[in-house]
């Protein structure tokens, strides 16, 4: 009787199967072409890692490439159509094309940074009230290590930066080296301010609770700051919305329909399709100004 094949324990012991399991998800197309354009982006890994994405570099600049090229086709399909139907050589559009799948390719390169960013307003969101929780506790007599992991829960992407911390520690990192390492990857200055006040305590072993609150106070006051110049802001913006994004249309279109119908036999008039330009164009330039107005508005709030 032949004897049974024994299964391979390779592909189902989890320490073996998790490297080689990561070690094909690393594998991409054209890995040497990837891997050299990647050259050229030497920051890029630390820029996924504050973003907390999880693509390694080759990754993501092969996902970009095939973004970039997927949405330039698209353009230049719509700039195709767009110039068929005003008189224009088709032939342009594949001409721009070389053009536009550069452009799209930056344009997806950059979401590391606008990830970070993000990330970066959701930590100065929370970071006070963590803060002001860790030095209570501080203050209370618990450790830093306890304080630190009693704040890795129920804050947001402070939390979560703080379980890193927490799981650096925990594996034998010294508390200073990983509040240091965690400030480097980290596009928030309130963060890396207050972490590196801990750090620098920790180092000169000076009060840690003292120093905290210090520069708690400090960021508290310096986002009181910040909300007030935003509403000083605010009012000379909604002032040029009324004016360029209601007054001057309405006017506009009006005065418009009113001097065409002085001149209407000569054939000139608006019609569906002229109106319903004139109203896309406004929606798009109200949502940009709506945009802008949200982006610039800070994400902290005070109590």
């Amino acid at each position: 009787m032949a004897e049974a094949k024994k299964p391979d324990k390779r592909a189902y012991h989890p320490l073996i199967s998790l490297p080689l399991q990561r070690e094909k998800r690393d594998e991409v197309p054209f890995k040497n072409f990837v891997s050299s354009v990647a050259s050229y982006f030497p920051n890029l890994q630390k820029k996924l890692t504050q973003a907390a994405m999880p693509q390694k570099p080759n990754e993501f600049i092969w996902m970009a490439m095939t973004s970039g090229l997927l949405l330039s086709i698209a353009i230049c399909l719509l700039l195709a159509i767009l110039f068929n139907s005003i008189a224009i050589e088709v032939y342009f559009a594949a001409l721009l094309f070389p053009l536009v799948l550069v452009l799209s390719f930056f344009y997806f390169m950059m979401l590391p940074d606008v990830k970070a960013l993000q990330r970066g307003r959701k930590i100065d969101q929370e970071l006070v009230f963590a803060g002001r929780h860790m030095l209570i506790e501080l203050k209370a007599g618990v450790p830093l290590f306890d304080a630190m992991l009693g704040i890795s829960r129920e804050y947001g992407a402070v939390s979560e930066e703080f379980n890193k911390i927490v799981e650096k520690v925990s594996l034998g990192i010294s508390a200073s080296a990983a509040l240091k390492e965690a400030s480097e990857m980290n596009t928030s200055a309130y963060f890396r301010r207050l972490v590196l006040q801990i750090a620098n305590s920790l180092a000169s072993g000076s009060d840690t609770a003292a120093g905290l609150e210090s520069v708690l106070d400090q960021i508290s006051r310096e986002q009181v700051i910040a909300l007030k110049a935003y509403g000083q802001k605010l009012n000379p913006i909604v002032m040029f919305f009324m004016i360029f994004g209601v007054i001057m249309p309405s006017l506009g279109v009006a005065f418009l329909v009113i001097l065409l119908s002085f001149v209407g036999g000569s054939g000139v008039q608006i019609g569906a399709s002229g109106l319903a330009g004139i109203l896309l164009v406004l929606s798009i330039i109200q949502f940009l100004f709506l945009a802008m107005v949200e982006t610039s508005r800070p994400k902290f709030d005070i109590l």
